[in-house]
């Protein structure tokens, strides 16, 4: 058994298109550790959210493995991809994708009832999670009273309520002003710091970025150190 959270070994994936295949990942490669906060970078179509894509299960690469706790998903069929999604990974993305008719405290609940929590089980740990990132007072509002960076917090900790191995992010503070974004990003860096989670997260900002254990460029479909 590997002992990485997450490994993605010689991933490619094609898009077949009316003028020709588009050839996005051409042998990617990764190797990303309990605890371990990585920062995936590269330009605007490079490819980033594709290789998300495939590393959370949502994309089925062309060729290549994708590797959870060392078991081999990428070959799975779709109904244990999607019970390996659930309890294995962890997503955030750039907007918050908050339900809008249920308060905070329900959304982070929600996919714990959905891998079969009680409702007892689920509303305590949705009630931790909303208190480690300074939310307790707010777990009875919904989205709409809620401000940006309360809203990326609640997607955060929901993203890690069923304990998954591997946290993905796609622009988690993109939307956000800079200062917001700091403390939504420290937030991030923390439950990373204290739970092992393993996370890979595409971002735009440099500062950001330089403060993760390390970075990956993704150019011509392939990772490697910038």
């Amino acid at each position: 058994m590997s002992d990485a959270a997450l490994e993605l070994k010689g991933l490619h994936r094609r898009f077949h298109q009316a003028g020709g295949t588009l050839h996005v990942l051409r042998g990617a490669e990764l190797r990303l550790m309990p605890g371990e906060c990585v920062a995936l970078i590269g330009p605007s179509g490079a490819g980033k959210s594709t290789l998300l894509h495939c590393a959370g299960l949502l994309e089925k690469p062309d060729e290549g493995a994708v590797l959870l706790g060392g078991r081999d998903c990428a070959a799975m069929d779709e109904g244990a991809r999607t019970k390996a999604r659930l309890s294995d990974i962890g997503f955030v993305y750039q907007f918050h994708h908050l339900l809008p008719e249920f308060t905070a405290l329900e959304n982070v609940m929600m996919p714990q009832l959905v891998a079969g929590k009680s409702k007892v089980q689920a509303a305590a740990r949705a009630k931790e999670l909303l208190a480690r990132v300074g939310l307790s007072a707010r777990e009875d509002h919904r989205p709409a009273r809620l401000s940006g960076g309360e809203q990326q917090r609640v997607a955060i900790v929901r993203a890690v309520a069923n304990g998954p191995r591997v946290l993905l992010a796609d622009e988690p503070t993109g939307n956000l002003d800079p200062r917001t974004a700091e403390g939504v990003f420290a937030e991030l860096l923390n439950l990373v710091r204290t739970t092992g989670l393993a996370a890979l997260v595409a971002t735009h900002n440099p500062e950001l970025a330089d403060r993760m254990d390390r970075k990956l460029i993704l150019r011509d479909g392939l990772l490697a150190a910038p």
